[in-house]
């Protein structure tokens, strides 16, 4: 059964139970009230028969028609007794003995008791008299009470029918209100494929259960999409760059095997593989180091950092070496949201570049902040990149360490640029060739 039936099904359950419950309790209460009246009206009876019979030579004519006349009605299966002190019927025309001496003499007893036998209720009284002391039970039928309970029964039978299918109707319309921001995060999330591992639900500014629903859905589809990409990078980067070197290494043995070579050639050979293997492992080590990362971005575990305690951590280790950087800040605090140890190998990697296209001289970092922004820039004074350069430094594998007799895969740069946006923050390079390079990062300010 779908969700909006089942919500339609025990809202209905519910309020039907509750209205059933409340018109239950006003018939019973009702009912209780007709017995009540109709006891007082017997009670009344048995006090106008104790004034018609037992009385009537101490009052007046006009008092006693007057007392018949507004008490004339004469109730359903109405049956009124007198009885003496032997329990004996009298006054009354019909004499017979209706009730019972036990009963009789509990009325003596307690005064006044009312009970019912079977449909009839039934009323007594103790009476003393200057004739003697009496007792004088009346009982009835209240048949106008019980048409009353008939037609008030069947009333509610219709209403509560009428209001329980009204309440039927006015849970599905519920249950779908409710449920359509569901249906429409479903639809939605039937859209995504494997072609469209970017696209999102829609978020709202409410923090429903919705809405909350749907954030986490994004954020799993968010490390989603970064598995999806390191594979096919993974895939991508490792067929295009191992191919080149794989194919030199064939050719270069094929050459060798081609016909005999003297000794001196076949060392040569080794030592051309021998260059490409060493090549191969280390682009091999850096697909590696670059899965690694990726996986470490998806699963980072952020909270507040100071970038000057890092910047002062990688200068020490920088000057063990041998190297120098020189740090510049303003007296603020310049925390930013982040993992400590991602972010301190994006900031390496950075200062390590800066120092191996500068000869390893001196390099500058400056820390400065905004209205809203905190700016981290590292300066070095070496060759500088080429404007055409400038867009292509942070993609993956391409290194222009070669063109100027250096060592480098490729991977420092856009190791260094996913770790920054990761965090929110963002890269960009300014440089001119023989005037050295500058790397700005900006990320929001705590």
């Amino acid at each position: 059964m779908k969700i909006k039936n089942r919500l339609a099904l025990n809202f209905t359950i519910i309020s039907t139970g509750m209205l059933l419950v409340v018109l239950g309790s006003v018939y019973f209460i009702f009912s209780k009230f007709l017995e009540a009246d109709f006891y007082a009206r017997l009670n009344d009876r048995t006090m106008v028969t104790a004034n018609l019979y037992l009385e009537a030579d101490e009052i007046s004519r006009e008092a006693l028609a007057k007392i018949r006349s507004r008490y004339l009605e004469k109730l359903s299966d109405e049956v009124i007794r007198i009885y003496d002190a032997n329990n004996r019927a009298t006054f009354i025309g019909d004499r017979a003995q209706y009730w019972t001496p036990q009963i009789i003499n509990k009325v003596r007893k307690t005064g006044k008791i009312q009970f019912k036998d079977g449909e009839h209720q039934v009323v007594g009284i103790f009476y003393k008299d200057n004739q003697g002391d009496f007792v004088i039970l009346a009982s009835a039928t209240d048949l106008s009470s019980i048409k009353r309970l008939n037609k008030l029964s069947k009333i509610m039978l219709v209403t509560f029918i009428i209001f329980s299918l009204l309440l039927l109707f006015a849970g599905r319309w519920i249950a779908n209100k409710i449920l359509s921001p569901l249906q429409f995060f479903m639809g939605e999330v039937q859209q995504i494929g494997s072609s469209n591992l970017e696209f999102r639900v829609k978020e709202t500014n409410t923090n429903d259960e919705i809405n909350q629903l749907a954030k986490s859905f994004n954020r799993l589809m968010e490390e989603l999409e970064q598995a999806f990409i390191l594979q096919k990078t993974f895939v991508a980067n490792a067929s295009h760059e191992l191919r080149t070197p794989i194919t030199r290494v064939m050719m270069s043995v094929e050459l060798a095997l081609a016909k005999e070579r003297a000794i001196p050639a076949y060392q040569q050979t080794l030592e051309s593989v021998l260059e490409e293997s060493e090549n191969i492992n280390n682009i091999i080590t850096g697909l590696l180091t670059l899965a690694k990362a990726d996986l470490e971005l998806a699963s980072a575990h952020l909270s507040s950092i100071d970038l000057s305690t890092i910047l002062t951590t990688i200068k020490a280790a920088w000057f063990k070496t041998g190297n120098e950087i020189e740090i510049t800040q303003t007296n603020q605090t310049h925390l930013v949201m982040a993992n400590e140890i991602l972010l301190q190998i994006a900031l390496n990697n950075i200062i390590s570049n800066a120092f191996k296209f500068s000869d390893y001289k001196p390099i500058h970092c400056g820390l400065s902040t905004t209205d809203d922004l905190l700016n981290l820039t590292i300066t070095d004074y070496g060759i500088g990149i080429a404007e055409q350069d400038l867009q292509s430094i942070f993609k993956p594998f391409y290194s222009r360490s070669a063109s100027v007799g250096k060592h480098g895969e490729g991977m420092g740069l856009y190791m260094a640029s996913k770790i920054i946006a990761l965090f929110k923050g963002e890269i960009k390079a300014n440089a001119q060739i023989g005037m050295g390079s500058t790397f700005t990062i900006t990320f929001p300010k705590l």
